[in-house]
């Protein structure tokens, strides 16, 4: 089971940045300047730390979330979705047309007994 996936929409468009910018890294963003929204960036222009849990990986791209933001959606299942509109303003998607959008719902006790443990 993993805790965060991408629709064949997102797949693509990670693919197309991926061959324009090469290695990329997503963090979910917190809120702050651009919402709850995922933000792509080249992965040599965003430096994770040890308040950065790792969630996985979408399109071969290591997926990122704060700590804190973790505590409170670590019962969740996240999928990330492109779909028509602006990007976060520092997120590489936005001169695409397209923008990354996180869908979350809630594990199922099932689907939750499967997870790895992240340690937090």
């Amino acid at each position: 089971m993993t805790r965060v996936a991408a629709t064949p929409a997102a797949l693509a468009l990670i693919a197309d940045l991926r061959a324009q910018h090469g290695d990329l890294l997503f963090h979910q963003s917190g809120g702050c300047c651009d919402g709850s929204a995922p933000m792509c960036f080249p992965r040599n222009e965003f430096f994770v730390g040890d308040s950065d849990v790792l969630l996985g990986e979408i399109g071969g791209v290591p997926f990122y979330m704060s700590r804190p933001q973790f505590e409170y959606w670590q019962h969740t299942h996240l999928t990330i979705d492109a779909i028509p509109g602006n990007g976060g303003m520092f997120s590489l998607e936005r001169p695409t047309g397209l923008r990354f959008l996180t869908r979350s719902r809630l594990f199922t006790v099932e689907e939750k007994e499967q997870l790895t443990p992240i340690a937090t």
